[in-house]
C-alpha cells in the first residue's frame, strides 16, 4: 500500500510539473511576442483556415493569446471554430451572428472566454496577486463594457509583487503591470 501511495504522488508530481512547464512556456512565448512591433488594428480580415493569422505587424488583444498558443502548436482558430460549430447556442450572440465565422470568432474576447470555460480550467477571480501565475489567461471589463484579454507573464513587476501581463490594449504587444488596473471578469488555464 505504501508503494502505491508513493508511486501515485510521484506520478502526480510529474504530471503537475509537466503542466507547470507548459504554462511557463506559454508565458515565455507570450513574452517573446513583445519583441515584434505590432500596430493595434481591429479590422476584420479574411484569413486562411486552419492556421490563419491577420497580417504580420497588426493585431488586438486576442491576437496576443492566439499567437502565443500557436507558438506551442495549439491553433485556437481551429479549436474555437470547431467548438462553436458543434455548440453554437452556448456562445455569445453579441454580434448578431447566425453561424460561425472562422475569420473572426476566435478573435473575440467573449468567445475565447466561453471556449476557456468549456475546454479549460476556470480559476478564481481574486484581488490577490499570488493567485495569478505565469501562463494564466485573464479577462477584464474596460470602461464602456469593452472586454479585454491578456496572458500572465513570467516577468515580475518592479516591486516584485505580481507578474506582468502581456497584452495589446492599443500600444502593441507589451509587458505591463496592469493586472488590477481593470475589473477582472475571467481567469483561466488552458492546455
Amino acid at each position: 500500500m505504501k508503494k502505491v501511495v508513493v508511486l501515485f504522488f510521484l506520478f502526480f508530481s510529474i504530471v503537475v510539473s509537466a503542466q507547470d512547464s507548459f504554462y511557463k512556456q506559454l508565458a515565455l512565448k507570450a513574452g517573446q511576442l513583445t519583441l515584434v512591433p505590432v500596430v493595434y488594428d481591429p479590422t476584420y480580415y479574411s484569413i486562411a483556415y486552419p492556421g490563419g493569422d491577420i497580417p504580420e505587424g497588426k493585431g488586438v488583444c486576442t491576437d496576443v493569446v492566439i499567437r502565443a498558443y500557436r507558438k506551442l502548436d495549439i491553433d485556437l482558430q481551429k479549436l474555437v471554430h470547431e467548438d462553436m460549430k458543434s455548440n453554437f447556442s452556448l456562445y455569445p450572440k453579441i454580434w448578431g451572428l447566425t453561424k460561425t465565422d472562422p475569420n473572426i470568432d476566435h478573435r473575440r474576447v467573449p468567445n475565447l472566454m466561453k471556449f476557456f470555460e468549456r475546454k479549460g480550467t476556470t480559476l478564481k477571480i481574486s484581488d490577490k496577486a499570488n493567485d495569478y501565475l505565469p501562463g494564466d489567461i485573464v479577462c477584464w471589463r474596460l470602461s464602456g463594457g469593452i472586454t479585454h484579454i491578456g496572458i500572465v507573464s513570467a516577468k515580475k513587476s518592479t516591486d516584485n509583487q505580481r507578474f506582468l501581463i502581456v497584452h495589446n490594449i492599443g500600444s502593441g504587444q507589451v509587458f505591463e503591470d496592469c493586472l488590477f488596473s481593470f475589473t477582472i471578469i475571467g481567469h483561466y488555464r488552458y492546455r
